[in-house]
């Protein structure tokens, strides 16, 4: 091969890489949020598509003429970790209710090319008022409108909804606000991620609470995986069944790999353990990482991904954007000093250790039940990145908190700033993609 046909190949591999890692980040790319990116995706998409299909068994789609690709990540064990946030200052998670406005929303937009606000909220209260199972939406009231436009600005970021014509937040003040949208109903249809249609799984609302788990596992329930069941007696079918089961572990086991911060072995099933520990799991596994333009992290507790560009990261740790994020780093120490874990109260008072330290801090945590809201905030921060984990009635730290630790200041701080931080491992480490 010459030497201008290997850089060729030597560019095209670095851009399949890079390619991979901004998709895992932003599983929904659109040309207007990232024209450069949706370009790099555009030009490589075919061998991004083979690359995600035989990887993780998730499809890629990309149009360019509308001017997004869409990846459709599924998983078999789906988490709260990464819940749809309002735009407003704070980035507060979705409640109950602005998820269920989300839904019913949607829907009224799929035969809605071009809409406006108050026709849209209209549409909105007539259909949750005739389904018993939803409280109704009325629009006269400020939380309500502030819930409803929490849900149209997360639509306007899929660039599902364009304002044409004034702007949502006006809403909020006001029920007479003018804003004209246009929808594009094609992209609102590729936004869910579930092999199986919520409808196919209808049942009586007052049995979903107690049916929650099942239904929520048969909208992930892929079919060519092949039954679970293990009473084939044909050989044929035994074969086909083989090869389902071979191509189940491998997409289960590099799913959580390429899209978690760390995957420990104890979270695996002993099938997954052992595929991922035999030849040609791990042959697989190392082929993956280094196509895609990670460093693998391989230790007896598990594995972990490092991208020295950080492209894959969406949420970044340790993180000094919110007191919370600081608060989960700061937590680390008494966490990893106590292998036994902490209880509740035990919390609550490192809480209270870190207020007590730096009195000019946390102003948003200086109340009586402070400390401990600040502790539940940061363990909840240390539970998502995996660098924690409740046993029974406690909080303990997981392998890969050990890689943290705390500078000492080289100076004299403030009294109202944290300490400094560094971590032990390298860029990109504990991040999620």
């Amino acid at each position: 091969m010459s030497t201008l046909a290997n850089q060729l190949a030597s560019a095209e591999r670095e851009e399949v890489a890079r390619a991979i890692r901004l998709l895992l980040a932003r599983p929904l790319l659109t040309e207007a949020a990232d024209p450069t990116g949706f370009d790099l995706v555009r030009r490589r998409r075919d061998p991004l598509a083979r690359w995600f299909d035989y990887t993780c068994g998730w499809n890629l789609v990309v149009e360019p003429r509308r001017g997004y690709a869409r990846l459709t990540k599924v998983r078999t064990d789906p988490d709260g970790s990464r819940p749809a946030r309002r735009a407003r200052s704070g980035r507060a998670p979705f409640d109950r209710r602005r998820y269920v406005l989300l839904c019913v929303t949607a829907a009224e937009l799929l035969s809605m090319p071009m809409t406006t606000i108050g026709m849209l909220a209209d549409r909105v209260v007539q259909a949750m008022a005739t389904d018993r199972a939803l409280a109704g939406f009325d629009p006269v009231h400020r939380p309500e409108r502030m819930a409803f436009v929490d849900v149209l600005k997360l639509l306007e970021s899929y660039d599902v909804l364009r304002a044409v014509d004034g702007m949502t937040e006006t809403y909020v003040d006001s029920a007479q606000a003018k804003v004209l949208y246009r929808v594009d109903t094609t992209l609102l249809m590729r936004l869910p991620a579930a092999p199986v249609g919520a409808s196919r799984l209808a049942v009586p609302p007052e049995e979903v609470p107690a049916r929650f788990e099942d239904l929520l596992a048969g909208l992930v329930r892929e079919r060519r995986y092949g039954s679970t069941s293990a009473d084939d007696t044909h050989a044929e079918t035994a074969a086909t069944t083989d090869a389902q089961r071979n191509l189940r572990l491998r997409h289960s086991v590099l799913r959580r790999l390429f899209d978690d911060p760390v995957l420990y072995r104890t979270d695996l099933a002993d099938d997954e353990l052992a595929y991922v520990t035999s030849l040609t799991g791990r042959q697989i596994l190392r082929r993956s990482v280094e196509q895609a333009g990670f460093l693998l992290e391989e230790r007896a507790e598990g594995f972990l991904l490092v991208d020295p560009d950080a492209i894959a990261t969406d949420v970044r740790f340790p993180d000094d954007t919110s007191t919370a994020r600081v608060a989960a780093l700061l937590l680390l120490a008494p966490l990893c000093a106590t292998p036994a874990g902490l209880l509740p109260e035990q919390l609550a008072e490192a809480g209270a250790e870190l207020l007590r330290r730096f009195p000019g801090w946390a102003k948003a945590y200086q109340s009586e039940e402070g400390p401990a809201r600040l502790a539940d905030d940061a363990v909840r921060i240390l539970l998502d990145v995996g660098l924690a984990a409740r046993a029974r009635d406690r909080v303990v730290a997981r392998p890969a908190a050990y890689r943290y630790r705390l500078t000492e200041t080289t100076g004299p701080a403030p009294k109202n700033d944290p300490p400094a931080v560094t971590t032990a491992g390298s860029a990109g480490e504990g991040d999620k993609q």
